[in-house]
This record gives C-alpha cells, structure tokens and sequence, in this order.
C-alpha cells in the first residue's frame, strides 16, 4: 500500500505538470525513434522472503514461531534501452541494492523469548526486461515490463564459521519481475515512475541441521515489491 500511495500521487503530480495542451506542445519527438538510450534509476525497496518451515520445525519444542519481516531498503541504478520494435524495448537496468529480509523467531523454551535476526544483503542486481509501450498521449505514455534478474550478494554470509546465531544465505539467486509504469516526456528528459515486484525462485537458504535457528527453515525465497524513479534521456 505505501509503493501503491506513491505511485498515484507521482502519477497525479506529474499529470498536473503536463501541458494544458500537450497535443500542440509535444516534446523529445525525435526521442522515439532512437535506436537505444540510457538513463538513472533511483528507488525504494520493501523486501522479505517467501518461508517454508522445515519438518524438525513441527519436532521441535523450542522455537514456536518462524515469520518473515518486511523491511525497508534503496536501489541505485543504471539503464540502458535499446528498440525492438514501434511498441517493443528490451532493457537492461542493472542495480546496486541494499535490502534486509529479517525473520522473527518465538522462542518457547526455556522461556518465552520473541528475537529478530537480522539478514542485511548488498545486491548486484542485473535485471533483462521485455517493455510494452502504449501509444503516446500527448506528453505521456504506459508501459508494462516482464522479465527474468540474477543477484548476487556481496554481503552473503554463507561461507561464515561462527554460525550457531546465523541464518546462512547464498550468494546467488535469480527470479523474475514484473511491473507497470508511466513515462512524462519533458523537454529535455524523460521522468518515468514505476512499480514492480520481484520474486526469487531458487532456495537462498543454506541448511545446517546443526544451527538451531536455520534447522527449522526449509527454504527462503526473496520478494521484493519496488518503486523507481527513471530519469532517461
């Protein structure tokens, strides 16, 4: 709901920005006939995983509750557009992205005890997307996008021997990400609003049956709900 909240009211303020009448004031023509451009992306990122409890989690006395938590976090990127076809881009928007996916655990023995383990990740993120584009009105366009990431994290701890507290995470995933967004044509850019979610598929968690916190998880899988803001030129 808080991606949704700002993505009207972008699209509100940047309708009230358009021209009175913008069929006679249409700006960067020649922009859509380029054959590739590039531009910026800044944005923000509510992550968590996607949790499966593992079977020594319904053997176990200890930990009565395993959920995961959706944090805050931003994105920094880069993106480069190249034409397919009159309403067809392909795009590659490359990231770097600070996330947390923290889990809450219930611990029932020796006594109640609620704890949050924290799960900081550092991403390259290199996203291919397939666009769509509508036709043009005026001085703004819709598009929608689909396409297939890969991640790699640079603060995975996977590799950490003094785990008994930790949760290990590959360095690795890759997933898939759709979304939606607006492009307002200014005179010399282009500011391009948008909202996505991003799903992992591969399993991140790197089980140990011998650390008491990681035992009762069977996979973690990443979900992030994103808002962009795309200044292309």
């Amino acid at each position: 709901m808080f991606h949704l909240r700002i993505l009207v009211l972008t699209l509100l303020f940047g309708i009230t920005l358009l021209p009175a009448k913008a069929q006679q004031n249409l700006n960067m023509l020649e922009h859509d006939a380029k054959p590739y451009y590039f531009g910026i992306t800044l944005a923000t990122n509510q992550s968590n995983f996607r949790l499966t409890h593992s079977q020594a989690f319904l053997a176990t006395d200890s930990i009565s509750i395993v959920e995961p938590l959706k944090t805050m976090g931003f994105n920094l990127g880069l993106l480069a557009n190249a034409r397919l076809a009159e309403h067809f881009d392909i795009r590659l928007n490359p990231q770097l992205v600070f996330a947390s996916k923290n889990l809450y655990y219930r611990e029932a023995y020796p006594k109640p005890t609620d704890t949050d383990k924290k799960i900081e990740s550092i991403l390259l993120s290199f996203p291919l997307q397939l666009k769509f584009k509508s036709d043009r009105i005026g001085n703004m366009r819709v598009y929608a996008i689909g396409g297939m990431k890969f991640d790699y994290d640079l603060a995975s701890n996977a590799r950490a021997k003094k785990a008994e507290n930790l949760i290990k995470i590959k360095k690795s995933d890759y997933g898939y990400e759709v979304g939606a967004g607006f492009e307002f044509y200014f005179e010399s850019f282009i500011f391009s609003p948008e909202f996505k979610v991003s799903n992992g598929i591969g399993n991140v968690h790197v089980k140990d049956p011998n650390l008491r916190y990681s035992n009762v998880i069977d996979k973690l899988q990443s979900h992030m709900v994103v808002f962009s803001i795309h200044l292309e030129g």
